[in-house]
């Protein structure tokens, strides 16, 4: 699963995929902005089968609340 996240998260970020951490947060480290996080939000509901709320996407502030999240929620993956 992780490396599906880091995919994602590369394409959208542009971001060297190494840098590409659990503790890497999402804006500060990757240099997503808003329009990057809600485009790989819907990545991420179409790669895992999981639908992601506004308010759980407050939640997501680093690479590892994104993969704790999906591997709570997720249907496949």
């Amino acid at each position: 699963m992780f490396e599906k996240i880091v995919t994602i998260l590369q394409e959208y970020s542009g971001a060297d995929r190494g840098s590409i951490v659990p503790d890497a947060r999402l804006t500060a480290d990757l240099g997503l902005n808003s329009l990057d996080v809600i485009n790989i939000v819907v990545a991420f509901e179409d790669e895992f089968g999981v639908e992601i709320s506004n308010d759980d996407l407050r939640s997501f502030q680093r690479v590892a609340d994104i993969e704790a999240y999906l591997k709570q929620h997720a249907s496949k993956g």
